[in-house]
């Protein structure tokens, strides 16, 4: 599954703008609005394009605090078990299944330290969860992206 060079250019734009309308988009693609609208719905349609919500951030919201956890469960629960409990949990933002040590990784914030151990102790809470290894972040250097991935994606003009 490849995208283009104009597909790319359209991912970038709504990127940088996200509340860009498909007439402005087709404008600035210098392409017809039906093309850039059958663009975006394929997009959509394949999964590229997952959604136009507004990006948070959760410093912003009082959650200063981030870090990633590593969870090892007990295998008889199952992941989609321990997944329904997290899913419960506002303050974990997401969490993998992963090789290596470790069973899920999760992304989890807090409003302090001492509120870190409060949603640390709310998710080993669950019997399935056995142990939780922490490493708080102390400076975000890479913000999460995906411009340069899907401008790498793209298939080179020929």
């Amino acid at each position: 599954m490849t995208i283009d060079h104009l597909d790319a250019e359209l991912v970038g734009l709504l990127t940088e703008e996200p509340r860009m309308g498909v007439l402005e988009l087709s404008r600035r693609l210098g392409v017809a609005r039906g093309t850039a609208q059958a663009r975006l719905d394929k997009l959509q349609a394949r999964g590229v394009v997952r959604g136009f919500a507004p990006q948070i951030d959760p410093a912003a919201l009082g959650f200063a605090v981030t870090a990633f956890v590593t969870l090892e469960i007990r295998q008889r629960y199952g992941h989609r078990l321990v997944a329904d409990h997290l899913r419960e949990i506002p303050e974990v933002l997401e969490a993998h299944t992963i090789s290596g040590a470790g069973d899920l990784l999760c992304r989890i914030v807090a409003r302090s330290n001492s509120d870190l151990q409060r949603v640390i102790d709310q998710v080993v809470g669950y019997e399935g969860i056995t142990r939780a290894s922490t490493f708080i972040a102390l400076a975000e250097r890479i913000p999460f992206r995906t411009l340069p991935l899907v401008r790498s994606a793209a298939a080179p003009e020929s």
